[in-house]
């Protein structure tokens, strides 16, 4: 078992297997930039389709041979129109194969992108065009060209393409092309191959974040190769293996995880929120990168259609849910794979090892009545699922794992290119972020000192190694507030590492909300606790300077009006323009109402690992209106953007601590 091996023997084993798994791949280790994949990609996997993107009318597939040759047909276009080695051009567009050409035939050109989502506010994809002293404009359509037009002439714009087939305006100072003149001019134009090194610059990702305007990040062909390297240290596809994409795919997690299995020969399905669910039926995917709110959702349709069984068997259902959690948690322990028992003697392990055995035929009747039908719900064919962007609330891993989906939670930041630390299938210790993946260190440090701790103490975490970025673009303050003399660079996030070199995350530094007598409450593990609750849709703490920490909810309201069914009452909000004039009426403000959650959040909290009296929760507040990405309450990977809701809010949080 893991947990009996020694430190030096265990770290041996996990060298052979991620060396054995490098060796079932294609190797890339010689390719110095970004624009050698996609050749030898055609070479290798010629008619496989590369690129699939069924919601568009018409339906698009694209072949890897194919793929190859857009990329250098969009390249040449470019250079036709004048792009020279080291131009900026921001690309500003969504999900789609085009923008993937586009990204790539932008780089082979010589050039490097600026990238962000058309869906971005005006005034910061004004900013990033400007900022970036980009020459030429990459966009989605007429409609985004339109919201950006008025302010084009005061910059160095050459030209603009656009991704769409529309027809360009002529009436404009600066001349437009769509997406299909491009290709024809490339056609007839030869591309000058343009000799990249590991260290040129290949792209600026501007981070949106939670705090703050937008910084450049200074990402080189080196930095994103890396990942396309090391990342099957920790998944190991096969060509033709399917892959759902619904991040936005200009950010650097989805961007980075495409680049990797579109190099090894996967094909990719562009999804949306929208067909999400019915495209992992219908297409049953091998792999999906996405963040923890898509597990969150899967987990609460699950959960919608347990409650809507008949009462006998959903006792039926939730007794086997408890059996299997109580087996796996003792499994772990007796694997060495429990978080909360990393030092269990070896009595202790032969003991969880005999309950787990005892509980193992309750969780595969589980698995026969329940578990493979709700695995379905994800097409059946899953290998591992990748999490990132955000921290995985514990319950979501437990679950995932009980019903046999494997869920490798990583990490790492855009300025890391991203993925610093992985979970590995053989092992994947839930609660932790996973081991370094190769030429990657980590560091634990004192948050105010800067000297190292030891393994097992918590402080700030510090990481170094291929992928860190070359900095923050044009602004070398900023970068030399994240990055040493030595290298390291300041994740910004607080952690500790286990004796087996996995990272844990407790919370985020900035995120820290400090009471007045003193204590320290990280948010996110709280927030995670709470979305335990049916009811609890979405969570953000608040409390700095005060006696305790409160809390803004956005309830579940389907839950909630179903638990009020059920105690024969009728649940109403400011949507339905009715008043609680009924004694069988409720609103969100009804006592009953309040008590629940009251008693969802105790519950939730003090069940929580490591719980303390002052994480526990005393004023909180129910909002009706989501946190999004429409109403910028939420960045692009789904992160609320906490300093905004603080604005947002702020009159409702005053009244709450009166």
């Amino acid at each position: 078992m893991v947990a009996m091996q020694s430190g030096s023997a265990f770290l041996a084993n996990i060298n052979r297997q991620e060396s054995l798994s490098l060796q079932r791949l294609v190797d890339y280790t010689q390719v110095e930039s970004l624009p050698e994949i996609w050749p030898l990609a055609a070479e290798k996997f010629g008619n496989i389709v590369a690129l699939h993107s069924p919601h568009t009318k018409p339906e698009i597939k694209i072949t890897y041979k194919q793929l190859a040759e857009k990329i250098q047909q969009f390249a040449a276009g470019l250079q036709a129109l004048g792009v020279q080695p080291g131009d900026r051009i921001s690309l500003i567009a969504d999900n789609s194969p085009r923008w993937f050409i586009a990204d790539h035939g932008i780089i082979t050109a010589g050039g490097v992108n600026a990238v962000r989502s058309a869906q971005a506010e005006r005034e910061e994809l004004l900013f990033i065009v400007a900022n970036s002293g980009s020459t030429a404009l990459v966009v989605e359509d007429l409609k985004t060209l339109q919201r950006l037009q008025p302010r084009l002439n005061d910059l160095p714009i050459q030209f603009i393409i656009l991704l769409s087939d529309e027809i360009p305006p002529t009436e404009t100072t600066i001349k437009v092309f769509n997406y299909d003149q491009i290709l024809e001019l490339g056609a007839k134009h030869t591309l000058v191959k343009v000799k990249l090194k590991s260290s040129n610059l290949a792209t600026l990702i501007y981070t949106s974040g939670t705090t703050g305007k937008p910084k450049g990040v200074m990402l080189s062909h080196g930095n994103l190769l890396h990942q396309v390297k090391t990342l099957g240290t920790i998944v190991q596809p096969q060509p033709g293996d399917i892959v759902l994409s619904i991040l936005p795919t200009w950010h650097s997690y989805e961007r980075s995880g495409e680049y990797f299995l579109l190099s090894q020969g996967c094909t990719q399905v562009y999804t949306n929120l929208r067909s999400v669910k019915k495209d992992l039926k219908d297409f049953k995917p091998h792999y999906m990168i996405a963040v923890p709110r898509l597990w969150e959702s899967i987990h609460e349709g699950v959960q919608k259609q347990f409650r809507e069984q008949p009462a006998n068997k959903q006792r039926l259902i939730y007794f086997l849910l408890g059996a299997s959690e109580r087996y796996i948690k003792n499994k772990r322990i007796a694997q060495g794979l429990s978080l909360d028992h990393l030092h269990a003697s070896v009595v202790e392990r032969l003991a969880a090892r005999a309950v787990a055995t005892a509980l193992f035929p309750l969780h595969a009747l589980g698995e026969k009545i329940v578990y493979g039908k709700v695995r379905q719900a994800t097409g059946g064919r899953i290998k591992q699922v990748i999490s990132g962007g955000g921290a995985l609330p514990r319950h979501i891993d437990n679950f995932f794992e009980m019903i046999g989906v494997d869920i490798l939670q990583g990490y790492g930041l855009t300025e890391t290119s991203p993925v610093t630390n992985a979970r590995r299938p053989w092992h994947n210790l839930r609660g932790s972020s996973g081991q370094p993946i190769a030429g990657t260190e980590v560091k634990i440090v004192d948050p105010e000192t800067r000297k190292p701790l030891a393994a097992g103490q918590r402080g700030l975490v510090l990481l170094r190694g291929p992928q860190v970025m070359q900095g923050y673009y044009q602004n070398p303050e900023a970068t030399a507030k994240v990055i040493d003399a030595e290298g390291w660079f300041n994740s910004g996030d607080l952690g500790w590492i286990t004796p087996y070199n996995d990272l844990v995350l407790t919370g985020r530094a900035k995120d820290t909300i400090v009471l007045t007598n003193g204590e320290n409450i990280e948010p996110q593990p709280i927030e995670d606790a709470c979305l335990r609750s049916p009811y609890i849709d979405q969570i953000m703490l608040v409390g700095q300077d005060q006696r305790c920490i409160g809390a803004l909810i956005v309830p579940n309201l389907e839950a909630l009006a179903k638990w009020a069914e059920s105690q024969n009452l009728t649940l109403v909000t400011e949507d339905d323009n009715l008043t609680a004039s009924s004694s069988e009426t409720i609103t969100l403000e009804s006592k009953i109402v309040q008590d629940l959650f009251r008693q969802e959040l105790n519950r939730e909290v003090q069940n929580r690992p490591g719980y303390r009296p002052d994480d526990r929760i005393g004023p909180f507040r129910l909002i009706l209106e989501p946190f999004s990405i429409e109403n910028g309450l939420m960045t692009q990977t789904l992160k609320i953007r906490r300093h905004v809701v603080m604005e947002r809010y702020q009159d409702l949080i005053v009244a709450m601590f009166s």
